[in-house]
């Protein structure tokens, strides 16, 4: 597989074309951001670290029926993924409150959700990423009622398999976000990554964070929460 130009970078990974139409290689920096961009740091070992937990994630979803952007780790930092047409919107699934949702509605951090909650934002740094509705996606073409169904049955499908396995390995999967795309055939495919990056993992017992927040809060050990993570889970790092 043959590694062309730089076709997108984002806050923390960069998009590569490659020979092959249907496939792109992503590289996973060490650079981590938070605020939308507005604080950037490079942290070591990060891109390494995210990139691994994500070709295990993925494989995992990949087994239980959900299908992924992920093709093959290549190396480190960098993974062979499908090429998807990728929808503006952001899907969270939340299992407790944290983060914007206690900030919006004024509940209390660690309150446990009955059911979950599963939510929309546009996908839009200069916008902070603003709260949408299902009408806002179909009226301004972001996607379709078709697509948004099948985004929130995998959502939920993958809520359902990681909530599991994050749960073996004593931790509590607070919240997560996830994007999809569409792929050459039409079918609509879970894209991007899934790394402590985008999602809030906290101890069973102890409540310790152990994701990107201790970044966003200054709580320090960022890399040191996450490859605990990935070694509870059996990531080969």
């Amino acid at each position: 597989m043959e590694k062309r130009e730089e076709l997108y970078r984002g806050k923390a990974k960069s998009v590569y074309k490659t020979d092959d139409a249907d496939r792109l290689i992503l590289l996973f920096r060490n650079d981590t951001s938070a605020f939308d961009g507005k604080r950037i740091e490079q942290l070591d070992r990060k891109g390494m670290v995210n990139n691994k937990f994500n070709a295990f994630i993925m494989q995992k979803l990949e087994a239980a029926g959900i299908p992924t952007q992920f093709d093959k780790l290549l190396a480190d930092n960098e993974v062979l993924v499908k090429k998807l047409d990728m929808i503006p919107v952001e899907c969270v699934v939340r299992n407790y409150a944290a983060g914007s949702l206690v900030k919006r509605l004024g509940v209390e951090e660690g309150m446990k959700l009955n059911p979950y909650t599963f939510e929309l934002f546009l996908k839009d740094d200069a916008k902070g990423d603003p709260f949408i509705n299902e009408s806002h996606v179909v009226a301004f073409g972001w996607g379709t009622a078709e697509q948004l169904v099948r985004m929130k049955e995998l959502s939920l499908k993958v809520n359902d398999v990681l909530s599991k396995l994050f749960d073996d390995a004593g931790l509590l999967l607070v919240d997560f976000k996830l994007e999809f795309g569409v792929f050459s055939d039409g079918s609509i495919v879970l894209g991007d990554e899934f790394s402590p990056d985008g999602c809030r993992l906290w101890d069973k017992d102890t409540k310790k964070k152990m994701d990107k927040d201790r970044f966003r809060q200054g709580l320090g050990d960022v890399i040191e929460a996450y490859e605990e993570v990935a070694q509870r889970l059996g990531v080969p790092l």
